[in-house]
């Protein structure tokens, strides 16, 4: 080495030069690898392959490669937990590529179906598509609907029939020239005109006939008590419990037109019935026997009189004939349910005549003439009957005495209303003393004390001297 100057000048010389390539290489580089990429972009990109990739789960799964036909686990008695939302990691700004198609890619952990499991649901989906349902069976509704329709024709029949029995009655024996045409003056409601109505409808199984305008009485009042035709359920019942169309005639009679006469009559078991369930007759007369001497009613019928006079004088030789003898009572009188005379009857009216009578079927209704009859003919029996001095006076006592047992219990009743009120007030006063204090109770003692004192001790009467 002659000239080392020379030398190191040289190596400067050359690794500047290399420097100088080197970044004027990289420089132009990047243009030409620019053009490049366009070509390869242009030949060789798939727009799907852009896409982002599938979110990863943060969970690490220890089996990276699972098997791909698992065994069931057994069934566990922990509640099933939903799994925890998978965290995604974007690998690029998806707003870097505009227009692109997005997925949504279905979760990692898709549930593998148990093939025999499969076959089984299959199975069952078969046969279920050939079996068909049972027929829907209308029988509840058919009864129901059913019932609903008797009902309502039974309804209409019923309460018709009903209507068809009272017309029947009335025009027998309240239309003209018959029984109660001729004894009465006023038939029906109202004035008495042509267009009266005779018969007053109270419901479906009640009618009511007022007659006025007769000597001996005030007035007559006819109800009709019919069955419950237009009840379905009554109807049944009926059929088991027979019942009949009952028809009562109250008779109002004047105070001075009839004397002391209590009488009944009526079947023996009704007889007795009556005799315990009135009053009057409890009071004043007695279940009479048969007499020897004379024609009396049938066996059947039971007469209940307050003398054997009054009972011989009200049931004649004629109405024996007629009506309650044995042969006449078969064919005439099987209709009568009972007969009860009393003046002194309990109820707003005291003097009264009742019958009641069984009604015969629309059709039949002048088989019960000779009953229907018996109401005129004893309002002018009982309204001209007198009786005799003996019995009048044994009527008389019985009557006192009665009026003094009345007049006993009345007092009684009394009494006892007044010592209920007594307990009432002196209850009241112990609950007001035991609201009262010590002091107060103290007080009221020591004033009870001195008025006890004073009641005790003797009167002294001061006179003034002369």
């Amino acid at each position: 080495m002659a000239n080392p100057k020379l030398f190191f000048f040289f190596l400067f010389l050359v690794s500047l030069c290399i420097s100088t390539f080197v970044h004027s290489d990289s420089h132009f580089e990047g243009f030409e690898a620019e053009d490049d990429e366009v070509e390869f972009e242009e030949s060789s990109i798939d727009p799907a392959s852009l896409r982002s990739p599938p979110s990863q789960s943060l969970s690490t799964d220890p089996n990276p490669n699972p098997n791909p036909n698992p065994t069931p686990s057994p069934p566990s008695d922990l509640p099933k937990s939903t799994p925890p939302s998978a965290t995604t990691f974007d690998f690029w700004d998806d707003d870097e590529f505009e227009g692109l198609p997005t997925e949504q890619h279905p979760d990692l952990h898709v549930p593998i179906a148990d093939p025999k499991s499969t076959d089984s649901n299959n199975n069952t989906t078969s046969s279920n598509d050939h079996v068909k349902p049972p027929p829907r069976s209308f029988t509840v509704e058919i009864i129901c609907g059913s019932f609903l329709i008797t009902f309502a024709i039974n309804y209409f029949t019923g309460k018709k029939e009903n209507e068809n029995i009272a017309l029947s009655w009335a025009s027998q024996f309240a239309a003209k020239d018959s029984i109660f045409e001729k004894n009465f003056s006023l038939l029906g409601i109202g004035d008495g005109g042509d267009d009266t109505p005779l018969l007053l409808k109270e419901g479906q199984t009640t009618f009511k006939f007022y007659a006025s305008g007769r000597r001996y009485c005030q007035g007559l009042l006819a109800t009709l008590e019919l069955k419950s035709r237009h009840d379905l359920i009554a109807r049944i019942y009926n059929l088991v419990v027979p019942a009949k169309d009952e028809i009562t005639f109250e008779v109002y009679m004047n105070d001075d037109s009839m004397d002391h006469v209590v009488f009944a009559m009526a079947r023996k078991k009704a007889a007795k019935a009556m005799h315990k369930d009135f009053r009057d007759l409890q009071r004043f007369a007695t279940i009479m026997t048969p007499p020897t001497s004379r024609k009396w009613v049938t066996d059947d019928l039971a007469v209940i009189s307050e003398s054997r006079e009054v009972a011989s004088d009200l049931i004649t030789d004629a109405l024996i004939d007629q009506v309650f003898g044995d042969k006449a009572f078969e064919k005439f009188g099987k209709g009568l349910i009972s007969v009860h005379f009393s003046d002194n009857h309990p109820g707003i009216h005291k003097k009264l005549l009742l019958f009641k009578f069984v009604l015969p079927a629309a059709k039949n209704m002048a088989d019960m003439t000779r009953l229907v009859a018996l109401v005129p003919y004893y309002i002018d029996l009982i309204g001209r009957y007198k009786l005799s001095s003996q019995a009048r006076s044994k009527t008389e006592t019985a009557r006192q005495k009665v009026a003094q047992e009345v007049q006993k219990e009345l007092r009684n009743i009394q009494q006892e209303a007044m010592q209920r009120r007594k307990a009432e007030r002196k209850k009241m006063l112990e609950e007001a003393e035991a609201k009262l204090g010590a002091e107060a109770i103290r007080k009221k003692e020591a004033k009870e004390r001195a008025r006890q004192m004073k009641k005790s001790m003797p009167r002294m009467k001061m006179s003034r001297g002369a």
